[in-house]
């Protein structure tokens, strides 16, 4: 951690403990521990469930939990949070950890694709968190908005964010032919780019957030 990174959490809320020790468990015992959320980018996430007053979240993506847990923190009592994750072998940690959350009762982790989950679910939701596989960002964005042939799971008003969009600075550079993360993203920015139902932002926190409105 840098300097600058070390002065942006020594000056941010605490990280709250059990999400630490989530944080820990992850980079000691997953592959890949770098996916996890961390401590600034699951604030943001939490603080913007509570400014907008979002009641029903879903989440593409869920690793081991931890932006599920922010997120889930920032619901009232009575709200819920639908995180998908197609990797069985996560269930466990995730599961463990949100067993233990006082915000965990409001969290249903479902183990599969979100393409054949989310619309499953019924209703729209006030939030989604996209942070699953690369590849298949596009198809997030046609089912979320109800252009592949079933009803949109968002509505006028909804907040889409999605995760790791600049993709380590790849999306600037020249694509090879066989980078099939890169050319979904870049074509998942383009569709929302040029898609007037929507206004977005694109934040370089970590690895880019595409912050999407729903008009």
């Amino acid at each position: 951690m840098d300097a600058l990174e070390q002065y942006i959490h020594r000056f941010s809320t605490p990280e709250d403990e059990l999400l630490h020790e989530l944080d820990r468990e992850t980079n000691l015992r997953v592959v890949a521990p770098r996916m996890i959320s961390g401590h600034i980018q699951g604030q943001l996430l939490k603080m913007t469930v509570e400014m907008t007053g979002a009641r029903r979240i879903l989440e593409i993506g869920t690793f081991t939990g931890y932006s599920a847990m922010c997120m889930a923190a920032g619901l009232p009592e009575e709200g819920e949070l639908h995180t998908c994750e197609v990797d069985d072998e996560l269930e466990p940690l995730a599961r463990s950890f949100f067993d233990r959350s006082p915000h965990g009762h409001k969290i249903h982790l479902h183990i599969g694709s979100a393409l054949d989950i989310a619309p499953a679910l019924g209703g729209t939701f006030d939030m989604v968190f996209i942070d699953g596989d690369k590849r298949e960002y596009p198809d997030y964005y046609r089912m979320l908005m109800g252009d592949n042939g079933t009803a949109p799971l968002v509505r006028s008003g909804s907040l889409l964010i999605a995760d790791n969009i600049l993709w380590y600075g790849k999306v600037v550079h020249e694509v090879a032919h066989n980078d099939h993360h890169t050319q979904a993203l870049l074509e998942f920015n383009r569709m929302v780019r040029e898609d007037d139902r929507v206004e977005n932002v694109i934040l370089p926190i970590r690895d880019g957030l595409n912050i999407i409105r729903v008009k």
